[in-house]
């Protein structure tokens, strides 16, 4: 993939902000707004489509086929709608010269802004080879809740534009220490919601966990996808009350 040390987290604002490049329209996380409020511990973002107005943009997480996280980007760009693929960025070396090299943080996920309506017509046909017998992309069903009209099954999931502009921020930040965690990976159970006040995660809101011996802050964006920020001292944080 191309080196993108000296491009800034914006740069390309189909990766870093979740607005396509082809389609000049703004994104409600473009400006990751400091009022963006925590995720609380126990809450689920789930909201059954039918009770989402027509017309109107949610965020939709959306499965990928395996190792096909590019082209699921370019073929939801094609159709002209707003995409968010959250990146890692692992330090190398080549040459005795270091490099960051952005990877997939989710390489099995990826993030569409747009309307139920949108989101039912790009699954209808989203073959990209007309053999191949797997689906590009499928909905990620929220299994903490129950569809009205089918009780048997789950909707998909849908995140709060608050959930989703706290974790863009956080994403967007190039710190290869920026880490995806499992709740097994936290020796501790999360504790203090918090927002961090200094330094380069300034603004990030999540709860203080311990992983692999350091104090971090663990942003929740949906059960069982977790991110972790690099160490944050104690100082450099206080806590949140979201009521």
């Amino acid at each position: 993939m191309e080196d993108t040390t000296n491009l800034s987290p914006k740069a390309d604002a189909s990766l870093y902000n979740g607005q396509p490049s082809d389609t000049g329209l703004s994104c409600p996380s473009a400006g990751l707004t400091s009022r963006t409020p925590s995720i609380s511990d126990n809450v689920r973002y789930g909201v059954s489509v039918e009770n989402v107005p027509a017309g109107n943009k949610r965020w939709f997480v959306l499965r990928v086929s395996y190792g096909r996280i590019d082209k699921a980007k370019t073929f939801v760009e094609a159709k002209g709608l707003e995409c968010y693929v959250p990146l890692r960025y692992k330090e190398v070396r080549k040459q005795g010269k270091k490099r960051i090299i952005p990877k997939p943080l989710l390489p099995s996920l990826i993030f569409l802004h747009a309307s139920a309506e949108q989101v039912e017509a790009l699954l209808h046909n989203n073959k990209v080879v007309v053999n191949d017998s797997r689906p590009l992309l499928s909905y990620y069903f929220d299994h903490t809740i129950h569809r009205q009209d089918n009780p048997d099954r789950n909707p998909p999931l849908i995140i709060r534009d608050e959930a989703m502009n706290n974790f863009i921020r956080l994403a967007s930040i190039k710190n290869p220490h920026i880490i995806p965690v499992t709740s097994n990976s936290i020796q501790f159970k999360i504790g203090d919601n918090v927002v961090v006040t200094e330094g380069e995660f300034k603004g990030v809101h999540g709860r203080v966990a311990r992983i692999a011996g350091q104090q971090r802050v663990v942003v929740e964006l949906f059960d069982g996808c977790l991110v972790a920020t690099a160490y944050v001292p104690k100082e450099a944080m206080k806590l949140y009350n979201e009521n």
